[in-house]
């Protein structure tokens, strides 16, 4: 089986390495389609591997599934399309989606299945399978020994991580950062992750702040492990955090709110990140509760099983025949961004 990694944006690097690392011990064929964006940055454990660089590329690989940790992907490549989300977004409407590029959505866990298993009811041409986000895999199994040597934390620290959405409707950074540097205490180091697509002023503002460092790393997974403790809104990072079973404090979250302690009002920042650390584990059992729901699997063999369950429909002949809807707008928003702005993909 031929394999194509559809990747438009750089934070999803971390989504598909987990995948890339089980097809490395297999005799499967893979090959990395990227934006311009994201070649920049990839290291030589990817580049040792076969580097697409245009659609036509694309096209004589003619690959048999093409993996996709994004809502896009060029529909003149040859292929199944399969969609593994690039994030565990479930609050947002615009994770259950349907932009009618895909053949097969891998949701992470029973409450995205079940709301894809209604939308497949209605629109027929697509199957859904539960197979776990793969990212989960790079999280519990990524390598943690002497980690705070690594980045010259000392070990006696208390790490904070800020991870806030770039989202205007569910942001906190605007709120919360003007607080932050107030309530710092001296035996705390904080770790700011922002959005790429981050109000820059926002940034700047806290730039030069003693005992915040600023991330600029595309793969947040060491800092998730480095925390004691990670403050956000409405971002799916906190289910990643959850994974790890250390608690989270949200700033008006919309959903899930006793997933860790939601606050609303900024001046609450400080006792709450002091009861978290005083009682980690306050909220275990909310959080076990809602992975559940969200990601249950934790085995570190989701990827695997992904790649098996696509080899098993491909050999079984499980997908419709009905044809996707035209989706003729979006198939003109590829080619103009082939067009006007090259090297990117959607």
């Amino acid at each position: 089986m031929k394999f194509l990694f559809y990747i438009s944006k750089i934070y999803s690097l971390p989504i598909i390495e987990p995948i890339v690392n089980y097809l490395e011990g297999t005799k499967h064929t893979f090959a990395f389609f990227p934006s311009q964006k994201v070649r920049n940055v990839l290291s030589t454990k990817f580049r040792k591997h076969k580097i697409l660089l245009n659609i036509n590329e694309a096209k004589q690989f003619f690959p048999d599934f093409v993996i996709v940790p994004g809502n896009f992907v060029d529909f003149r490549i040859p292929g199944i399309k399969v969609q593994i989300f690039h994030g565990l977004g479930v609050e947002k409407s615009s994770h259950y989606k349907i932009r009618h590029f895909f053949d097969i959505y891998c949701t992470s866990g029973p409450i995205v299945t079940e709301k894809f298993i209604k939308l497949k009811k209605k629109l027929k041409y697509f199957l859904v399978k539960e197979t776990g986000w793969p990212k989960v895999d790079h999280i519990i199994n990524f390598p943690v020994k002497n980690l705070k040597e690594q980045f010259s934390i000392p070990k006696e620290k208390i790490v904070i991580l800020f991870a806030p959405t770039h989202s205007r409707k569910m942001q906190s950074a605007e709120y919360l950062l003007p607080m932050i540097p107030k309530i710092i205490k001296e035996d705390e180091i904080w770790l700011f992750k922002f959005h790429e697509l981050m109000n820059k002023e926002l940034k700047e503002s806290v730039a030069n702040t003693a005992n915040i460092t600023l991330i600029d790393d595309y793969d947040i997974t060491p800092y998730l492990h480095l925390a004691d403790v990670l403050i956000t809104d409405t971002s799916s990072v906190a289910y990643e955090f959850m994974l790890l079973d250390k608690p989270v404090i949200t700033f008006r979250t919309q959903n899930r709110k006793d997933k860790g302690i939601n606050i609303t009002n900024p001046h609450d920042l400080r006792k709450t990140i002091d009861r978290s650390l005083e009682d980690p584990g306050e909220f275990h059992k909310n959080r076990i509760r809602h992975l559940k729901e969200i990601n249950p699997k934790m085995d570190g063999k989701i990827s695997e099983d992904l790649v098996k369950t696509l080899i098993n429909i491909s050999e079984n002949e499980e997908l419709t025949d009905k044809k996707k809807p035209l989706n003729l707008f979006r198939k003109l928003q590829i080619l103009h961004h082939e067009k006007f702005k090259k090297g990117y993909l959607r």
